[in-house]
């Protein structure tokens, strides 16, 4: 077997258990920033493909500064061009695991990484924006009839009642609205991932965007937060690494 190159430091290149921060085409420079628990990152080199990595801190918990520390290098890489970037506290177990996992998947991980190359992902999520009763029992028959009936007999189930029904009529709307945005704004994108969502938030959907497409995606977001903005208030993430859009399997063992 043809040992691998690899512009990691000597240590590193030794490590029998790795923290790994991404995949990336071959050539990128070393991130300079600091990986996490503050450990020097490295690069191992195999089959046209770099994986960036770290010494694999004896105890892994998501503190700020480590959580940070992750993302100042997968910025440092995302500046140079594609990469799959790892959630944070991915292991693999050792360094020829992994050499082997990219060598074995190679033609997988380098198609992913051409399908983002050139992109961004944006986050958009919406929530419940609740102050529009009023307006709601003015339009609906049933919760006008209800809300009259409350106000000339009114008591604690009748009050529930009422509550209840404008609550679940509110997020139907809301639920409308963040539907109508997803329909806006898909097809600006080269492709969307619908995430979950609950009672309060009705919209969590990640974008996968050229990168010369981000700022005609906000002036959409901006224009639907104005079209549904008593309903809906939308907020946007980004831009971030791919996560969403990419299937990276660094730390699976080679032949599982």
């Amino acid at each position: 077997m043809t040992a691998p190159a690899t512009t990691a430091p000597e240590p590193a290149a030794a490590l029998k258990a790795l923290y790994v921060y991404g995949i990336t085409p071959a050539g990128v420079r070393v991130p300079r920033s600091p990986g996490v628990d503050g450990s020097p990152v490295g690069l191992l080199t195999e089959s046209g493909l770099c994986a960036a990595v770290s010494a694999a801190p004896p105890r892994l918990r998501p503190r700020r500064r480590d959580l940070l520390a992750h993302q100042a290098v997968l910025d440092e890489l995302a500046a140079q061009g594609p990469v799959l970037p790892m959630r944070f506290a991915v292991l693999s177990p050792r360094t020829d695991t992994l050499l082997a996992q990219l060598r074995s998947d190679a033609a997988h991980l380098t198609r992913q990484l051409d399908g983002v190359r050139g992109c961004v992902e944006l986050n958009v999520k919406g929530t419940v924006v609740p102050g529009h009763f009023a307006d709601l029992v003015r339009r609906d028959d049933k919760l006008r009839t209800l809300a009259l009936r409350t106000r000339r007999r009114p008591d604690y189930e009748a009050n529930v009642r009422l509550g209840e029904a404008i609550a679940l009529r509110v997020r139907r709307e809301a639920r409308r609205a963040a539907r109508e945005v997803v329909d806006r704004l898909a097809p600006l994108a080269v492709r969307t991932v619908e995430g979950a969502t609950d009672d309060e938030q009705v919209l969590s959907a990640s974008f996968l965007l050229r990168s010369a497409d981000e700022a005609r995606f906000r002036e959409a977001v901006a224009e639907r937060s104005r079209v549904c903005g008593d309903r809906l208030a939308l907020s946007v993430t980004g831009p971030l690494p791919c996560y969403s859009f990419v299937d990276p399997r660094p730390a699976t063992p080679a032949g599982r």
